[in-house]
């Protein structure tokens, strides 16, 4: 188990897999992939600050788990179907 950086300590950066199993077994979310997580750093400008290390990328878990913890899931919501407004 990766140790969790204290209130004062810095910050706890983890990678998406690891901010994924996280999630999930603080039950946070029921499930998701770092290939979500991945997605949504990409296409969401609220999603927390993505660092590079190497060829992977991380957060800092503790601005992360508040995301995550206050997002809307619209899990399974087709997108394509929506009429667009006319009036726009």
């Amino acid at each position: 188990m990766v140790p969790v950086a204290d209130e004062e300590g810095g910050p706890d950066m983890v990678s998406f897999r690891e901010l994924a199993r996280r999630l999930v077994s603080d039950g946070v979310v029921e499930r998701i992939t770092h290939q979500r997580i991945s997605q949504l750093a990409r296409e969401d400008a609220d999603f927390p600050p993505v660092v590079p290390v190497g060829r992977s990328s991380v957060v800092d878990y503790r601005k992360a788990r508040p995301y995550f913890a206050n997002r809307k899931s619209r899990q399974g919501q087709r997108t394509d179907l929506k009429k667009e407004d006319p009036g726009a």
